[in-house]
C-alpha cells in the first residue's frame, strides 16, 4: 500500500489537459480506456488490502460494545478514506508514463 500512500496524485477534483491525457496514443477514448482499467485494478488492490486488514479485527462474537468500541478498525478506515481516489492515482501513472499497454490491432497487422 505504501505506493499508493506516496502517490502525488491530486485528493480532490482537478482539470487536465486533454492533449497530455490523449498525446501516448493518440486516442482520448483510447487513453480513457486504458485508465479505466488502471483505475479497476488499483481499486480492486486497495478494496482486498482494506478487507484483509479489517479481517483483522473482526470478532465473532456478537457483543455490542466491541463492536462500537474498535477504534483500531475505525483508524484503518479512515486511512484508507483519506487516500486518492482509484481514478487519480490512475491518472496520475499515465501521465507520468508508469502504465504499461500495447496496441494488439498494430501487433495482429
Amino acid at each position: 500500500m505504501n505506493k499508493y500512500r506516496n502517490s502525488n496524485a491530486a485528493n480532490s477534483t482537478k482539470t487536465y489537459n486533454k492533449l497530455e491525457i490523449e498525446n501516448p496514443t493518440d486516442n482520448i477514448y483510447e487513453a480513457i480506456s486504458i485508465i479505466a482499467k488502471r483505475s479497476a485494478q488499483i481499486n480492486s488492490e486497495i478494496k482486498k488490502e482494506l478487507h484483509d486488514k479489517l479481517d483483522e479485527f473482526a470478532t465473532h462474537n456478537d457483543s455490542l460494545e466491541e463492536v462500537f468500541e474498535n477504534k483500531e478498525q475505525i483508524e484503518v478506515s479512515k486511512f484508507y478514506e483519506k487516500l486518492p481516489k482509484p481514478y487519480a492515482i490512475a491518472i496520475d501513472e499515465w501521465l507520468e508514463n508508469k502504465i504499461y499497454y500495447r496496441d494488439t490491432e498494430a501487433e495482429t497487422e
